[in-house]
């Protein structure tokens, strides 16, 4: 499974989006350099409440930008980063990868994928509506959660636009994605 990256984004402050940048740097354990999410332990506002010791499994947010133009079809616009996201992603089915999937991004970065965004009410301080687009039920009651990926980084490296993401899943049985 393979697709590409359309867009990198990062924040050093606490801000709902995040602009769009020429590339980020992955660094080893932490996530993106310079951004506010970055760090071994938990460093969202409130995981950091419930207990700042917790281990960062958010370092990273990937998002596919097909769920821009599903999004679009209810009348939203939203654009790369403007959802909190680091790596935008075309054409790999992100929600579909099991937990423990290394991506393997341009020359040398390698994320693993930990989980679920687990979408908060921010979304609908950014567009009014646009929560339940992105958490749903399916047919037999389940939440289903459509805004991207959690990842911590395995290795470093530059990540730009265009470059190439390969999918490689973990052996054994696959543990489907949870919130995180």
């Amino acid at each position: 499974m393979s697709g590409h990256v359309t867009a990198v984004s990062s924040n050093g402050e606490y801000s709902f989006t995040k602009p769009n940048r020429d590339s980020i740097t992955l660094l080893t354990g932490l996530g993106v350099e310079g951004d506010v999410h970055a760090g071994v332990t938990v460093k969202h506002r409130s995981r950091v409440a419930q207990d700042p010791t917790q281990p960062n499994l958010r370092q990273v947010h990937l998002m596919h930008e097909e769920l821009f133009a599903e999004v679009g079809e209810a009348g939203f616009e939203v654009a790369p980063g403007e959802l909190g996201e680091n790596i935008t992603t075309r054409g790999i089915d992100l929600l579909a990868l099991p937990a423990g999937t290394l991506l393997r991004i341009g020359d040398s970065a390698v994320l693993e994928v930990t989980g679920l965004r687990n979408p908060c009410l921010q979304i609908d301080l950014f567009q009014g509506g646009l929560l339940k687009q992105v958490v749903g039920r399916d047919e037999a009651g389940n939440i289903v959660r459509k805004a991207g990926i959690m990842s911590v980084v395995r290795e470093g490296g530059v990540v730009r636009p265009g470059d190439t993401i390969e999918a490689e899943l973990p052996s054994g049985p696959h543990r489907p994605l949870e919130k995180v």
